[in-house]
Parts: C-alpha cells; structure tokens; sequence
C-alpha cells in the first residue's frame, strides 16, 4: 500500500491536533476520535487504535526536550565535574507513585475500554462535565492560596492522589493532563506545579502505554504503517514544542476557565451532532 497525497494531508492534521491537544486540558484522544469521524485514515481499525496513543511519543519527545534540565539527574556544574541531582532523582520517584493506580487500571480495563466507551456521546459527556468542573474548581481556587507552589513541594502523598486522579482520564473525552491538573488544583497544587507535574507523569505513562498497544498491535508494520505513524509522531513533537511554551507562559497569568468553557461548548456540539 502506497499512501497518497491525501492521506499524508489526514496524518499531518491529526499529528497537529495531537501536538496542541496533548497537553491543553482538552483531551487529544477524545479530539483525535472525533477527527477521524470526519477525516478517517484509510488504516485497519486496529492500526488506528494503536496509532492514536503511539503518536503521542511524538509530544513526550517535545517535553523531554524542553524540560531536560529539570529531568536528568546527571549534570555537570563545570565542564569537569558531574553532579548528581537527588531532587531530581527524588521527584522521578514520586512520579513513579503517582503511576501506580494508572498502571493498574489500564492493565486491567483498557480492552473493555476500547470496546466499549470509545463513542462521541461517552466523548461529550466527558468534555461537557471536566469543563464545568475546571470551571468550578478555578471559582473556587479564588478563595484560597496553594499550599503546594513547585514541583519540590509535592510530597509522596500528594503525588499517590494526584495519580489517583489520573486513572480518571482512562475514559474518552476526559483528558489525562486535565484530570491530573483538576486533582492537583484540588489538593492544594499551584498551576504551574500542576501542569508541570503533569508534564513529568506523561513521559513514562506514555512510554508505557506505548509498548503495550505495539505489542497488541505486533510488530509487523507495512512501508505505509510506518510511515504513517513516523510522520504523525514528528508533526506532534514540532506543534507540542509550541504549546507547552505556550501554556506555561499562559498560566502564569491566567487560569484554566477558558479550557472548561471550550469543553463545554465543543461537547454540546459533539453530542447533538452524533445524536
């Protein structure tokens, strides 16, 4: 099979959907799924199913490449002398915990998931109901000032609830950077350490999420498979570099409210659309 024009035109739309709603709390599966109502690739549905997680490598890369410092814990203070970060070391263990309840539930759900749950109206619903509830939680963040301010702050608690939070966007339309951001908001996170916690939580749950929908998938890719899935993991990753600049420059000045009202006003339309 050789991809023509326009199937090359559907993978660099929806790499650029990937790249701009992986990390706005919007939810990019739920966005990818409703693209490919309109514009389906002409892949196997299995092929589709395992691309729509594996281009998100390509925003990861983005964001390993943006917060490197903040990441590797092996550093140089001269150009002699390598230092090894233990915060560092220290914040990959929590993000390790806030891991585990993910990790568990998609292991044990996630066929029932994508059999099931994978429909626009599970898709509105979800968008329509973490919009009103950024929406809510912002109002009420007005009252109060967070205890938690950066990313040294969050404790091994905080990180566990914040991970508990996660296992929440396992539904369609719920968005993963959204239901982690919404639970940290709760507990007490700044939005800058919740978005960048997020942000940290994301590399390994997709690298892991990854590998298990290639496994599914098998390892046997055609010429048009693999390029297919190439050329959306590098669109994601150049549109990604660009948002996650942009939302953290975002978020210092305002809130998430706007992400909540896009929400629910993309949701409406979904559901009375598909309905």
């Amino acid at each position: 099979m050789i991809l023509d024009f326009i199937e090359i035109l559907k993978v660099i739309f929806l790499g650029i959907v990937e790249g701009i709603t992986e990390w706005l709390p919007i939810s990019s599966t739920g966005h990818m799924l409703l693209v490919d109502e309109f514009i389906s690739l002409d892949m196997s549905d299995s092929f589709k199913d395992m691309f729509f997680v594996v281009i998100q490598l390509g925003a990861i890369l983005a964001v390993v490449l943006i917060f490197w410092k903040k990441m590797w814990p092996f550093q140089c203070k001269d150009k002699t002398k390598p230092v090894i970060r233990k915060d560092i070391f220290s914040l990959w263990f929590k993000v390790v915990v806030a891991c585990i309840p993910g990790a568990i539930v998609t292991i044990l759900f996630d066929d029932y998931i994508d059999a099931h749950l994978h429909t626009p109206v599970v898709i509105a619903i979800a968008l329509i109901f973490y919009g009103i509830a950024f929406i809510f939680i912002e109002n009420w963040n007005k009252r109060r000032k967070p205890k938690i301010q950066t990313l040294q702050d969050i404790t091994y608690q905080t990180a566990f609830w914040i991970g508990m939070f996660q296992v929440l966007s396992i539904i369609p339309g719920t968005s993963r950077s959204g239901a982690t951001i919404i639970g940290a908001l709760l507990i007490g996170v700044s939005r800058v350490a919740a978005a960048e916690f997020t942000f940290f939580l994301a590399v390994p749950v997709m690298f892991g999420l990854s590998v298990l929908k290639i496994l599914k998938f098998g390892l046997h890719f055609s010429s048009a498979e693999l390029l297919v899935l190439i050329l959306g993991m590098a669109v994601a990753f150049a549109v990604s570099v660009l948002v996650i600049k942009f939302l953290m420059s975002y978020i210092k000045k305002h809130d998430f409210k706007v992400f909540g009202w896009y929400r629910i006003i993309l949701g409406l339309i979904v559901f009375f659309y598909f309905l």
